[in-house]
């Protein structure tokens, strides 16, 4: 096992199985020639690893958007050409990893000799300026290939026909397009400019009209786009009120991996927890799966939250626990066992849930 002053990085990412092609979440330590993961067993790492992956050589794909319902996927291809396909909790989350991971990669080819010249800001510019916007709204817009257009929520109503200012970005880098975040956002900018995407929803409309001209286009999962009237063929967009759609509109202030403690088994299992403001809830999902339909969630508002002590088993969780408990009662008693994976996270999360309740 290596020794933890050795970690680079290290967190929950939900892994896919090489030969079993099914998602399951793992602990992952990146160190600077490889990236170890560990299963929790029960509600504590196991002390062996599960698998290595030796960074010399790799190559990184971020993002990744072969598969469609996994939008925070990116893909290391190893030197002997083995294809792992990594998912964070977040966009950023899934951007700090695969910066990490190029950042160890890069600093082993330079260790071997290697050397990297420095980029020409200039060839970036005249690459934007030849850019056919035509030609990237005609690919964007492609059935099979282009931009994925699903059902959003902003503020209690669900949009059909749209994507987000994100997703756009994320397709730009992953096509080729562009090679950078910032690049694709000026490139989306231009389109959006020219008529062929606009704003929907709060935020992106918003942004368009009190924002500056490079600010104008939204690296945001929450600012919404749809294509212009002139590609009506694909659908109309239209807002849905219901429920459902009202108790996943809030803005998303937290996402992350935590452990939670089964209500029936007692069991731990890893889930990715999602919090929302105006209206506050927190919903937890199977990470096995998709972050698209909840495995569970509750209104925050009149819940209490607190901090449980390491010293022992408090009462009410189950097995042996690795720490950084807390508790969330709701409004109907219904208690919650959670567990972080570092006392940082376990202060964060309680901080951010007691200004929802």
């Amino acid at each position: 096992m290596e020794k933890k002053s050795t970690a680079l990085k290290e967190g929950f990412l939900v892994k896919r199985g090489h030969l079993v092609r099914n998602w399951k979440a793992r602990w992952f330590v990146l160190t600077p020639d490889q990236l170890l993961y560990y299963k929790y067993e029960g509600s504590k790492r196991d002390s062996c690893q599960r698998g290595r992956i030796m960074l010399r050589g790799c190559e990184v794909t971020c993002p990744y958007l072969e598969n469609e319902s996994r939008p925070l996927v990116f893909k290391l291809k190893t030197q002997s050409s083995v294809d792992h396909f990594l998912e964070a909790c977040s966009r950023e989350e899934r951007d700090e990893w695969a910066a990490a991971i190029i950042g160890a990669v890069e600093d082993l080819r330079q260790a071997d000799g290697g050397a990297v010249g420095p980029q020409d800001p200039t060839s970036t510019q005249q690459h934007l300026q030849d850019i056919n916007l035509s030609q990237v709204v005609d690919s964007m817009y492609d059935v099979h290939s282009g931009i994925k257009m699903t059902n959003h929520v902003d503020q209690g109503s669900t949009y059909s026909n749209c994507f987000s200012g994100s997703a756009v970005v994320d397709w730009l880098v992953f096509s080729g397009a562009v090679l950078s975040r910032a690049d694709a956002v000026t490139l989306a900018s231009a389109v959006m400019e020219e008529g062929f995407v606009r704003p929907l929803g709060h935020r992106s409309v918003e942004a368009l009209r009190t924002a500056g001209l490079t600010e104008q286009f939204l690296d945001d999962s929450s600012a919404l786009y749809c294509f212009a009237e002139t590609f009506k063929k694909r659908g109309s967009v239209k807002a849905e009120t219901s429920l459902a759609a009202v108790e996943l509109s809030g803005h998303v202030t937290r996402r992350g991996y935590l452990l939670k403690q089964g209500h029936q088994r007692k069991n731990w299992k890893v889930r990715l927890f999602v919090l929302r403001s105006e209206p506050s809830f927190l919903h937890y999902y199977d990470p096995s799966k998709n972050d698209v339909i909840p495995a569970g969630g509750f209104p925050l508002r009149g819940c209490l939250v607190s901090a449980l002590h390491d010293n022992g088993v408090p009462s009410g969780v189950k097995g042996e626990v690795q720490g950084n408990l807390f508790k969330i009662i709701t409004k109907s008693n219904t208690h919650y066992y959670i567990q972080a994976p570092t006392q940082a996270d376990k202060m964060a999360w309680i901080d951010a849930i007691r200004k929802e309740v």
